[in-house]
């Protein structure tokens, strides 16, 4: 393994966290992360930036368009980047990123922490330590989470745990690798020397989303409308809109895409995704509005990758909505 040069992005979140009258808060700077890692100069060289410190509750579009920028400025300068992260909308932003940095030949880590780093018992070294492991290894390339002791496609992570060290599974979609030992081995080994980088600059976070409860009112989107470019429904099972007595969702539909509003449709199950045309209830309402689903992935990609369609506004929406992109996607491209 050559000596790589790496940029380390900390943006916050538990892993730079100590604790304060008002519960943990991220205080550790960006250069004291790497002292609790000694011996990664003996495969790597790292130089450190820290745009923001925030607790990634607080991190949104905004920030995951800084961290765009970082990358694409300091592209050509480095051989891979880590972002050290909150682990409660990690998931978020490792799609966001998929989508606004596709292609790209060179790795872009996101880690993090359910233990702060400066505590005697903790993952936070053990995964800072793994993702710098990852980004030197001349296989790694595209956006990916690497936490406990698993690497994940950026675009299939969900977090399932809330305390174990566990915490990220990756969803419908096989692991990358795994890091045991020092040692990475991996399972998807698809890096392509003849794709070009490409960066997005813009993402339209104007979207909501709308999870449905038995008996939830359709008329709720007639509000939801009239505030938001795009509505992604989260329905139940393989998906399906309700018709009850008094107020269904077909007028409802039917307003959002008179009105211009896009709607998508998602699953709360985590697992295997949805298929609107197995049921009444879905295939109609597909059929009729043509109405965009998420198939096998995950919500959190779902979010990002429609405020990243959005944002293309020269672009036919379900053209790329529909455009496999880091994995993102199986079910409609293998179906189509």
């Amino acid at each position: 393994m050559n000596m790589k040069r790496l940029l380390m992005i900390a943006t916050g979140g538990t892993i730079a966290s100590q604790y304060t009258e008002d519960g943990l808060c991220p205080q550790i700077e960006s250069d004291a992360l790497l002292s609790y890692v000694p011996g990664y100069e003996q495969f790597c060289a790292v130089d450190v930036v820290q745009p923001f410190n925030l607790d990634s509750t607080n991190i949104y579009a905004k920030q995951w368009i800084i961290l765009e920028d970082i990358i694409e400025k300091n592209y050509s300068d480095y051989d891979g980047f880590i972002i050290c992260h909150g682990t409660d909308t990690m998931a978020y932003t490792a799609a966001a990123l998929s989508y606004l940095i596709q292609n790209s030949k060179k790795p872009i880590v996101i880690t993090g922490a359910q233990k702060p780093i400066d505590l005697n018992i903790t993952d936070a070294r053990t995964n800072l330590m793994d993702s710098l492991r990852f980004a030197s290894h001349d296989r790694a390339h595209g956006v990916n989470i690497v936490f406990g002791g698993v690497v994940i496609c950026g675009t299939r992570a969900k977090k399932e745990r809330s305390k174990s060290y566990n915490a990220f599974s990756s969803i419908n979609y096989p692991q990358i690798a795994v890091i045991q030992d020092h040692r990475i081995i991996f399972y998807i080994d698809d890096k392509k020397e003849e794709d070009e980088v490409t960066f997005y600059h813009e993402l339209n976070d104007n979207v909501f989303l709308l999870k449905l409860i038995p008996g939830i009112d359709g008329s709720i989107l007639k509000a939801l409308s009239g505030m938001y470019d795009a509505i992604v429904i989260e329905s139940f099972g393989v998906g399906g809109l309700p018709s009850y007595e008094e107020d269904n969702f077909y007028k409802a539909i039917l307003r959002c895409v008179k009105r211009g509003t896009m709607v998508v449709m998602a699953t709360q199950v985590t697992h295997e995704g949805s298929d609107m045309d197995i049921y009444q209830v879905g295939k109609t309402m597909k059929r009729e509005f043509h109405l965009p689903e998420s198939y096998d992935m995950t919500l959190e990609a779902v979010v990002a990758k429609t405020m990243w369609a959005l944002a293309q506004k020269d672009k036919d929406f379900m053209e790329l909505f529909y455009k496999t992109i880091n994995h993102d996607m199986l079910f409609f491209e293998e179906n189509n």
